[in-house]
């Protein structure tokens, strides 16, 4: 059974537009549209073999899997962004098979050999369960979006069913939009480089695996974060110390975070030539390309 609701917290692939980068303040205006809603509310006609509405499928190992595509929209220019998170009806566990992934009733995740071992943080006045594949990333995403819920509070809860989402009904999730928890999300516009045919493609894209406050970004018009001796001094940090944005900061560049082309500032137009990886530019040894 799905969950969401409790305590309200007291105030204390981007369409008809060129690839962007940067990062972007947006409000959430679709889940798993179907094709009528990629029409009425993002302008856009699919075409009859088109696969864009088709979120449900089966892994190689025969394990039912959703995607789950969140459509965003920009909030100064109305621009379009989708961010897509992977489900897998699999029980999440470490490489050797020795730890499990839990989450509670509020979408926090920990690892443990054995639920008896959990941290008290993490189980006190909660229940709990063996998490599934993805669903980190999906309720990081939720918990960050549904930012007018007060975590702290006991009776708060968000949980969507496990089974409806595995049967490709997110009801509940699209139930948020504009609803009373809701708030913008700050998202990073990356661009991905693949090569397909021989040759190198690029593609839109956006980081799922941490989103920021939309009222976070005016801390990067303050500071420049893509100053490496900065990074290096957050990287240090504790992680209690980091203050949020500094917390998604250092997630971004980590050793497991952004493997695409991305920039710590305003959304802007991506340039080609900006990107090493996507250009032919020579890189000296002393940091100059030709």
């Amino acid at each position: 059974m799905s969950s969401i609701g409790g305590t309200k917290r007291e105030s204390t692939g981007n369409s008809d537009f060129g690839k962007k980068v940067g990062l972007f303040e947006a409000n959430v205006i679709a889940v798993n549209p179907t094709a009528e809603e990629f029409r009425d509310i993002l302008g856009m006609e699919l075409k009859e073999d088109s696969k864009a509405a088709e979120y449900l499928g089966e892994t190689k190992d025969g394990n039912i899997y959703l995607r789950v595509d969140f459509w965003l929209e920009e909030i100064k220019n109305k621009e379009k962004f989708k961010v897509s998170f992977f489900l897998e009806d699999k029980e999440r566990e470490n490489k050797d098979f020795t730890k499990k992934q839990y989450i509670n009733s509020i979408g926090m995740c920990s690892w443990a050999d054995d639920e008896n071992n959990l941290a008290e943080w993490f189980t006190k006045g909660r229940d709990f369960r063996v998490a599934y594949t993805g669903e980190e990333d999906l309720y990081n995403f939720m918990r960050t979006w549904l930012a007018e819920l007060d975590y702290r509070k006991v009776a708060t809860t968000l949980q969507i069913e496990w089974k409806k989402l595995m049967r490709g009904n997110v009801k509940d999730i699209k139930d948020q939009i504009d609803g009373e928890w809701c708030g913008t999300i700050g998202a990073l516009a990356t661009v991905i480089v693949k090569e397909r045919d021989g040759e190198s493609k690029e593609y839109q894209g956006i980081y799922n695996k941490a989103f920021l406050y939309g009222g976070s970004l005016k801390q990067f018009r303050l500071v420049d974060y893509s100053n490496k001796r900065l990074q290096a001094d957050l990287k240090n940090k504790k992680p209690r110390d980091l203050k949020g944005h500094e917390k998604f900061i250092v997630n971004v560049i980590g050793e497991y975070g952004c493997k695409d082309y991305y920039i710590l500032k305003d959304l802007q137009d991506y340039n080609t030539d900006d990107n090493l990886v996507a250009s032919d530019a020579y890189i000296t040894e002393d940091g100059a390309d030709y």
